[in-house]
């Protein structure tokens, strides 16, 4: 049987809670700046990298401080979090 480490798991998913909401946040505000310009690219390339890097850096310093667990639970709070934020706004999900 294989040993959950629960109390990881809660602090890999509240941590990706927390990032997830930063990140769609950042896609938020990025959208909302990149629409007010006339070449909203640049606007939406920069906030990708950073939402991206961050979103990466922060998994990864996840999985090796915390192990596989935290890691799992981070991710499943991401998904979460991206079920709950696409509901509220109104997106279908594919």
């Amino acid at each position: 049987m294989i040993a959950v480490d629960w109390s990881t798991v809660i602090a890999g998913a509240a941590l990706g809670s927390v990032i997830a909401a930063i990140y769609f946040a950042g896609l938020a505000l990025g959208m909302r700046f990149a629409l007010r310009r006339a070449n909203p690219v640049v606007m939406l390339m920069l906030s990708a990298v950073i939402r991206i890097a961050l979103l990466l850096a922060v998994a990864w310093g996840v999985a090796v401080l915390g192990g596989a667990w935290a890691a799992a639970g981070f991710a499943v709070a991401f998904l979460i979090v991206r079920m709950v934020v696409t509901r509220i706004v109104g997106v279908r999900l594919p």
